[in-house]
């Protein structure tokens, strides 16, 4: 293989894994946002069963 043709193979390499890298930032990113809206969720879920535990025992 000719030092032009291994080249020309590790750039096609990089640009791939350069596009994945950035396809997996945006999922982990995706994530870190559905992650958050749960979060906050059971937060509060975690208030009103509180609540309901406080009027019930009064």
């Amino acid at each position: 293989m000719s030092d032009e043709n291994r080249l020309i193979e590790l750039e096609t390499k990089l640009a791939y894994q350069e596009r994945l890298i950035e396809e997996l930032s945006c999922v982990v990113t995706d994530q870190w946002k559905s992650l958050d809206e749960i979060s906050k969720k059971i937060n509060i879920l975690t208030q009103r069963f509180s609540n309901l535990e406080e009027r019930s025992s009064s």
